[in-house]
């Protein structure tokens, strides 16, 4: 029987005592073209408490390694994401390939690095909201 997708792989950590970020892993090998986006998959969700988001960053090592960079700058993983019906909340890493040959990523390869925030909100924004009803980029 194969293995399960998240067999073998490691939760995110931090490196060292002083890391803001947590290590996010590619689930399973990609390989990105040139001047192309793949969303790499991590097989991971998180349950965060409302008023507070995960910001992602690519790992620095990405760009000089394989010429690759995260596609928005910044990802944003709000506390509803989870458990939505679009993907069940699957971080996912969108990932531009700027160099001039493809770039290959391997199972369990750290690729970015997730820190837990706290959000803001304004006191005149009002208290009704739509319910979120998709998966990434589902909020337009």
């Amino acid at each position: 029987m194969p293995d399960a997708p998240h067999a073998g792989l490691v939760l995110p950590a931090r490196q060292t005592a002083g890391s803001a970020g947590y290590d996010l892993c590619a689930i399973a090998d990609v390989e990105i073209a040139p001047d192309c986006i793949e969303l790499v998959g991590t097989g991971l969700r998180i349950l965060l408490p409302e008023g507070e988001f995960l910001a992602i960053f690519a790992r620095s090592s990405l760009a000089v390694k394989y010429r690759l960079m995260l596609a928005n700058s910044v990802g944003v993983i709000d506390a509803d994401y989870f458990g939505n019906p679009g993907n069940g909340g699957h971080i996912m890493i969108p990932l531009w390939n700027f160099g001039s040959s493809p770039a290959t990523l391997r199972r369990g390869e750290r690729i970015a690095q997730g820190i837990i925030m706290k959000a803001g909100t304004t006191d005149d924004e009002g208290s009704s909201f739509p319910s979120r009803q998709g998966g990434f980029g589902s909020t337009g």
